[in-house]
């Protein structure tokens, strides 16, 4: 008899998979200098076996499986790699008390209120899960998707402008700011359009330009240089041109050129009239070091995330960072020449910058943008499906490469039940799915 489901720590079930015993083994393994994958498959079946013994096939709870994950680790004498195991399930589980005592409030930073909201629209439009888009594209209703989100995500961007003008008496810098691909350029556009129609003025400061030269970055051990940390950028020379604007000083920002990864300085010429807001659209918007020297009641901050809310077949909600992956996968293939898999290793340099430099700034914003379209994923899924299953393929055995991996394998398990759509002409022109997919009748 074979084990089909386990039971979570929350009491609901879940698909049984031997890769995830086999990787969470080989992870332990490589910690102390392990590099033989197969060998951890190997102790996944004897692990197997065991629990079908032992339960027959009834459902084993995550902790029944790991017990007898250390248990066989000793048996078959890998001791080292049980210890590793051992301090990785304590590290998790003070991550989850940890988490535990945050989660009446928010998650991420992000109001549980605002969540809701958008978990009901999502139910309310029938697109909260992968068999409810496979419906909606079966009966014929993607289009009437593609215009609620529009519509959607339009109108939280027009509630924005109207909050900014509530206080245009004090306000002159607008901060656009949000994890990597959450669609931060779309919405400072679209911001200040609805501005400009209510006969305001603002102009934009491009902070991409202060990256300090690629060879000037940090590097780790895979020789990638870290694009993701406010280090990255030259906060010294944004704040004091900044302050400059500010005083109605004219300034000359850098030009940064992504190809070559080398900058310039003194470019392009730069100025703020008394009647303009300034427009900052930056991954790093929120860290105090970038704008300290501006008074708070001069700057209003905008917070931009994914908050999508699509369950996958196995009952799982998709994580906000990996539909970011993979709009960034598809913007870096045609703006940075990056092949998709690369992405997906440079991906964990996005999360930890994401969770030490971003997210712990962002309780305080005056306004939060969710900017998750559910019909973006189907598209996604046609452009990028078999990249999923080549970097299975290719980091599966890598043990430096076990978190893309992990990665690819569960937005893999995500898509591969889900219908895709192959015409992306039904994104409009002006859409901030745009900005990543291309086509956009905006210039970024």
């Amino acid at each position: 008899m074979s084990i089909e489901q386990i039971i979570k720590r929350d009491g609901t079930r879940a698909a049984y998979d031997r890769d995830r015993i086999a990787t969470a083994v080989f992870n332990a393994a490589a910690s102390v200098g392990g590099e033989n994958r197969e060998e951890s498959e190997q102790l996944a079946v004897l692990v197997e076996k065991r629990l079908e013994e032992m339960y027959g096939s009834e459902a084993p709870t995550v902790e029944d499986i790991q017990d007898l994950v250390e248990t066989v680790l000793v048996e078959e004498g890998h001791v080292n790699t049980s210890r590793a195991y051992i301090s990785y399930r304590g590290r998790r589980a003070r991550r989850r008390e940890s988490r535990a005592d945050q989660a009446a409030a928010t998650f991420n930073n992000i109001p549980y209120k605002k969540i809701y909201n958008v978990l009901r629209w999502n139910l309310d439009h029938g697109c909260e899960s992968v068999e409810g888009l496979n419906r909606i594209i079966a009966d014929d209703r993607f289009p009437e998707l593609v215009a609620a989100c529009e519509k959607r995500y339009f109108g939280e961007c027009r509630a924005v402008a109207e909050n900014i003008l509530a206080h245009s008496g004090d306000v002159r810098m607008i901060i656009v700011a949000g994890p990597s691909s959450s669609g931060k350029t779309t919405t400072t556009t679209k911001i200040m359009e609805s501005l400009h129609r209510e006969g305001w003025s603002l102009k934009a400061i491009n902070i991409d330009h202060y990256f300090f030269n690629l060879e000037d970055h940090p590097k780790d051990e895979f020789g990638d240089y870290d694009y993701e940390t406010p280090q990255a950028l030259d906060l010294e020379l944004i704040n004091r041109h900044l302050g400059h604007l500010l005083a109605g000083e004219t300034i000359r920002t850098p030009n940064y050129d992504f190809k070559t990864g080398r900058r310039t300085l003194d470019v392009h010429e730069l100025s703020l009239a008394p009647d303009e807001m300034l427009l900052i659209d930056s991954l790093h918007g929120l860290t105090p070091a970038m704008t300290e020297g501006i008074p708070a009641h001069k700057k209003f901050r905008l917070y931009i995330e994914t908050l999508g809310q699509l369950r996958s077949a196995s009952g799982e909600f998709m994580r906000w960072a990996d539909h970011r992956l993979m709009r960034r996968m598809i913007r870096d293939s045609w703006h940075r020449n990056h092949a998709p898999e690369e992405t997906i290793t440079h991906w964990h340099y996005v999360r930890k910058s994401e969770l030490q430099h971003i997210i712990p700034f962002n309780d305080s914003v005056d306004f939060l943008v969710n900017s998750a379209m559910p019909y973006e994923i189907p598209i996604l899924k046609n452009k990028l499906f078999p990249c999923f299953a080549a970097a299975m393929e290719q980091f599966k055995s890598n043990p430096k490469r076990q978190d893309a991996y992990i990665r690819a394998r569960r937005v893999f398990d995500l898509l591969d039940p889900l219908t895709d759509w192959a015409d992306d002409s039904i994104v409009p022109g002006k859409s901030l799915f745009r900005e990543f997919i291309g086509g956009s009748e905006y210039t970024y």
